[in-house]
């Protein structure tokens, strides 16, 4: 039988009269979709695992309004993005955690423009921490002669320039990382960002998703590693599409992170 799982609320601690270290921000997709429920639970597990003070604000939780403000509803994100900053700054918080790059965006440079002002991490950049403080200890891992390779979010790469956090972690597992032709700053977007996920794509050849799949194919994986609910949709959508769901996986980080912890 698996480890229940601990999560926290900020109300409950707040009762209890202590403060966590980090908030988790699940975000709407970690809360919603299916596939990327069990991110939000592998990041879960690597927290407990490392023993982190944290919680999250569960019904107290609203949507970012970063694909509000991205499809031109600025009204409706300032809307959320206040509610959300009231919350926030009501328990005080000073750090942030979050599996979604849109969330980490939106909350790290949108949200001080309003009066929220925190420090906000990718969960990579936060797995990359407990490894280097040796919370997280990486002995052996069932990756060993895997092929990995690692589609960078945009709004994690591009956007925020984050593109050492993921793949320091992935290096852990002991796997062979190869990167694709177009990656780091010169990565093809996966077709999700700027709320084009919620639309039907525009006429042309063929979708986003799948031309970046083919990038990724190139490689010969059999892994897809990626750091982003709405590229793990897009990036399994195109592996769907090419028919090689039976022998490549998509896998977030903290998927194989916490698998190779046996969690």
């Amino acid at each position: 039988m698996s480890k229940q799982l601990i999560v926290p609320t900020m109300a409950e601690l707040m009762a209890e009269g202590k403060t966590p270290d980090i908030l988790f921000w699940v975000g709407s997709a970690g809360s919603y979709d299916d596939r990327a429920k069990k991110i939000t639970k592998a990041f879960v597990k690597i927290l407990n695992k490392a023993e982190v003070n944290f919680a999250v604000l569960g019904t107290e939780e609203s949507a970012t309004g970063d694909l509000a403000k991205r499809a031109g509803n600025e009204f409706l994100f300032q809307m959320q993005a206040v509610m959300n900053i009231e919350v926030l700054n009501g328990y005080n918080v000073k750090r942030i955690v979050t599996c979604d790059p849109h969330s980490f965006n939106c909350i790290k440079n949108e949200y001080p423009g309003l009066g929220g002002n925190y420090e906000v991490l990718h969960h990579t950049q936060f797995i990359k921490e407990l490894i280097n403080s040796k919370k997280l200890k990486i002995v052996d891992s069932d990756f060993k002669n895997k092929r990995i390779t690692f589609h960078d979010p945009c709004y994690l790469g591009r956007a925020n320039s984050e593109y050492d956090a993921p793949r320091e972690v992935l290096k852990n597992l002991n796997a062979t990382l190869i990167e694709m032709k177009r990656s780091k700053s010169t990565a093809l977007c996966c077709g999700a960002g700027g709320a084009q996920m919620f639309k039907e794509p525009e006429k042309g050849d063929k979708d986003i998703n799948e031309l970046r799949t083919e990038d990724a194919l190139q490689t010969n994986p059999d892994i897809i590693a990626t750091g982003c609910p709405y590229c793990m949709t897009m990036m399994s959508d195109g592996v769907k599409v090419k028919e090689k769901e039976a022998s490549i996986k998509v896998m977030d980080v903290a998927e194989l992170i916490a698998s190779s912890q046996g969690l």
